[in-house]
């Protein structure tokens, strides 16, 4: 692989990273909306759609660190 590619691929491999980082800071603060609710409101629909969003937001994260792990993987091959 040229060093033009390399560097293209290191700066996506940035870009992912700044990305997991934001989407891990909108799962905390919408896991800390859900886990401050009212008692009486942690059986309803907010609530479940809350705890839905930290389980899809956990997910894309999941993704994103995969995607950035290959993309290291095959810059330092």
């Amino acid at each position: 692989m040229n060093n033009a590619r390399r560097k293209a691929i290191e700066a996506i491999h940035e870009t992912l990273t700044e990305l997991r980082d934001q989407l891990e800071q909108l799962r905390d603060e919408e896991q800390e909306y859900a886990d401050n609710m009212p008692e009486n409101m942690q059986c309803g629909e907010k609530h479940e759609a809350a705890e839905a969003a930290v389980y899809n937001l956990d997910d894309a994260i999941g993704s994103i660190e995969s995607a950035a792990d290959t993309l290291e993987e095959l810059v330092n091959a």
